[in-house]
């Protein structure tokens, strides 16, 4: 079942605000063509139909957790502009948020509490409706039959000419490039030449003994 978590809050505002305009205890007072919203703003709302928004608006935040006019004051509250002094955050204006639940509550969409105003189950049964007017559930990316098979196709055809393909030979190695290669990778022995002896080298002559006379 939808509820009011699972679309848009600014969507389902406007939604909201649509269908209260068709409820009869829900109307804009004369003078809310000439009031603000709060202190902190400096101009009236520029939107026709901004009593529908807020009601809706909170309509919505009593869905979600039941709430009094102190609390829902801060929640529309701003900060103002005071020039070269710092800004102050002001509270909305109760008067406007008053006349609100009063009127949700003439709708039966509201009731009083300890903890300030509740939603009835009839308010929770109207904000679910219209949610679920406006949910789009999301869409599942399906890809076409055709496409599936074509790409099937595809693939068997790459695998039969993978299989079909003609290996490639190695190129063959000569025996004697083979023989060659070894013969550099040998390491050579090393022979010691032995120096030649002349035969023909004067003999060293030995000294003469003196006769004794």
């Amino acid at each position: 079942m939808t509820t009011v978590y699972d679309v848009d809050a600014n969507k389902l505002v406007e939604k909201i605000a649509a269908e209260l305009k068709n409820v009869k205890e829900i109307k804009a007072p004369e003078w809310a063509a000439f009031v603000k919203t709060g202190i902190s703003k400096e101009k009236i709302p520029y939107q026709e139909d901004w009593w529908h928004m807020r009601a809706a608006a909170i309509f919505r935040r009593l869905y979600l957790e039941p709430m009094g006019v102190s609390r829902l004051r801060k929640a529309y509250g701003s900060r103002k502009n005071r020039g070269f002094k710092p800004e102050k955050f002001f509270p909305a204006s109760g008067n406007i948020i008053r006349k609100i639940l009063q009127q949700l509550e003439a709708a039966k969409f509201v009731k009083k509490d300890k903890k300030g105003r509740v939603i009835t189950p009839l308010g929770q049964k109207f904000l679910n409706k219209t949610a679920s007017d406006i949910f789009v559930a999301p869409k599942k990316e399906e890809k076409p039959v055709v496409e599936a098979k074509k790409e099937e196709i595809k693939v068997e055809a790459v695998k039969e000419e993978s299989k079909n393909a003609p290996k490639k030979e190695e190129p063959k190695v000569k025996e004697s490039s083979k023989a060659e290669a070894l013969k550099k990778e040998e390491p050579k022995a090393e022979v010691k030449k032995e120096e030649p002896i002349a035969k023909d080298a004067p003999k060293a002559e030995e000294p003469k003994k003196e006769a004794k006379k």
